[in-house]
């Protein structure tokens, strides 16, 4: 039999920390794995123009981008689901943080579609517990996500 515990915990409201963490875990590792492959298949493909060395790069990429974007996504979806089923929105707004980050890089929407399927998802769960709580846990989540590729922004260019 499957243990379906870790995924109870993006789709069930009831424990903050598991949720994070295991948002963390489901976002980055498959992110990582398309990611790699997406360096394997497309290796010559463009990468995102982020600023590199110092404190600021890594402040903008793991506070004040996951905080924004998560702003955003929660207006989106609200929207969303005034006119649509749960499942039908997440996954839009999946695709369309895909697309939105395929202006930078084109091969970036390719793999950052996944973390924002988890981030959508995360909210949508957590929103009925309190709209602050899900931006919280999805920001948490984002900022985690972002923190390891982050910490080579702090080496100078």
């Amino acid at each position: 039999m499957i243990d379906r515990s870790w995924f109870a915990a993006l789709l069930e409201p009831q424990r903050p920390l598991r949720a994070i963490l295991v948002g963390w875990l489901a976002t980055s590792i498959p992110a990582l794995v398309l990611a790699a492959l997406a360096g394997w298949l497309l290796p010559n493909a463009a990468s995102p123009d982020l600023p590199v060395g110092g404190l600021y790069p890594f402040l903008l990429v793991v506070v004040i981008s996951p905080l924004l974007e998560t702003l955003i996504m929660a207006l989106v979806i609200e929207i969303g689901l005034l006119a649509l089923p749960p499942v039908a929105v997440v996954v839009l707004s999946s695709i369309g943080w895909g697309i939105a980050h395929s202006l930078a890089a084109p091969v970036w929407g390719l793999v950052i579609w996944w973390p924002f399927l988890i981030f959508s998802t995360l909210y949508v769960t957590w929103r009925g517990a309190g709209r602050s709580k899900a931006i919280a846990i999805v920001t948490a989540v984002h900022a985690l996500n972002n923190f390891i590729p982050a910490l080579m922004l702090l080496l100078p260019a």
